[in-house]
């Protein structure tokens, strides 16, 4: 066909230029005439704007496997069109019978042109710079959790009401929140989100469930629900810390957790920090060694809760006084519990260290800190030999400072 169409085009003008009179090169039989086809679409004007802007920054299943094209769904292009009205713009004008009627009543409208509208303008302005940038929601700072507005950390209510029975003053805590696969026959990957959660009343019981589902809102319902159900009692010592020291580990995770006096915190990890909140725990110090798997967290922190003993109970255990030193107050030594029967006296019995009692022997590797780098140089070593005159002044002269006055 395309071989017929050139020739055409060639045998044209020289037929026109050798034979003149054309009627020579007529016959009555028709004549089939050749045209060229000329496909006239294609996928560009075939598919949709998105479609192709699709295809030309998606990723492939394997790409997004692998955690690639996190942001390429976020829409680039700009709808220009959202806000403007037809005949309204930098020079209005009323167009009858496209923004306006032909007749209104009795009279014929024309065309003419509208008061400028400055305030159109800057709207149609606000508006299009507000499409440009994808803003997240801005949440309060006390309901913020761990980092910005992503869920670990922040609170999602207390749990459901179950008949009538009410969770009025429980909090919820999100510990966890991340995606799973499951592989199934005929489905292939499934994904499910599993959400770790926490439940307290701030006075000593608490729960923590772990929950899957495949959408978020379920997961957290259903976390939210179940950590209401396993609610688990755990005595505070004075309603703000621990009774003693302990040590708990579960998997490859070990938790040291030391009690500490009043106004001292919360120094531990964020998931641990979170949970005392829940609980009622004010005054604490833990140290995580080993692996930071929340889930492990969670659970090690929980058994070394319930294990707690009473200073009654170790006094009855042991048949030893418990009695305790305080150093914010002096060294006062208060007595703790005391054993319910007579207690055994023996000049050959030392006494019990009562955190190795409790942590059962183990003691927290502690690192040595690393030295300065000027640390044993001739300029340090002349400088210590300067200050070794002042030292301890300041304790001195405090402690004389004291003594004038008693």
């Amino acid at each position: 066909m395309i071989r017929a169409s050139v020739l055409r085009c060639f045998m044209q003008p020289w037929k026109s230029a050798l034979c003149p009179n054309e009627h020579i090169f007529h016959s009555k039989t028709p004549v089939i005439q050749h045209y060229l086809s000329l496909r006239n679409t294609s996928f560009f004007n075939k598919l949709p704007a998105e479609d192709i802007w699709r295809g030309v920054t998606a990723v492939s299943n394997a790409g997004k496997k692998r955690g690639r094209g996190k942001g390429s769904g976020k829409k680039v292009a700009k709808d220009l069109n959202r806000g403007q009205t037809i005949g309204h713009g930098k020079n209005s004008c009323v167009w009858p019978g496209l923004n306006s009627p032909i007749i209104r009543g009795n009279e014929l409208i024309h065309q003419h042109k509208v008061a400028e509208n400055a305030d159109l303008e800057s709207g149609i302005i606000k508006l299009r710079d507000s499409m440009s940038n994808f803003r997240m929601m801005k949440i309060n700072p006390i309901d913020r959790g761990w980092s910005g507005s992503k869920m670990p950390g922040r609170s999602i209510g207390p749990p459901d009401t179950v008949g009538e029975e009410e969770f009025n003053s429980f909090d919820t805590r999100v510990l966890e929140n991340k995606i799973v696969f499951i592989m199934k026959g005929n489905m292939g990957r499934k994904r499910r989100y599993s959400v770790l959660s926490v439940t307290g009343n701030q006075n000593g019981l608490a729960g923590f469930a772990t929950v899957k589902a495949p959408e978020v809102r379920t997961a957290l319902r259903k976390s939210k629900n179940r950590a209401g159900q396993k609610l688990i009692n755990i005595n505070l010592c004075e309603n703000r810390t621990i009774y003693h020291d302990f040590f708990t580990a579960f998997g490859k995770t070990k938790i040291y957790c030391f009690q500490k006096p009043d106004g001292y915190g919360l120094v531990c990890h964020r998931a641990i920090q979170t949970i005392c909140k829940v609980i009622g725990i004010k005054d604490l110090y833990a140290k995580i060694e080993g692996s930071t798997n929340l889930q492990h967290i969670v659970k090690a922190f929980f058994i070394g809760l319930m294990r707690q003993r009473s200073y009654q109970n170790i006094a009855n255990e042991t048949n030893l006084y418990i009695v305790q030193q305080q150093k914010a107050r002096g060294g006062f030594t208060e007595v703790k519990a005391k054993p319910s029967a007579s207690p055994v006296i023996a000049n050959n019995n030392p006494d019990i260290d009562y955190m190795h009692f409790t942590l059962g022997n183990k003691i927290v590797l502690k690192k040595k800190g690393i030295s300065p780098f000027y640390v044993n140089t001739k300029g340090h070593n002349l400088y210590r030999i300067k200050q070794e005159r002042f030292r301890n002044q300041a304790n001195v002269r405090l402690h004389r400072l004291v003594n004038s006055y008693a």
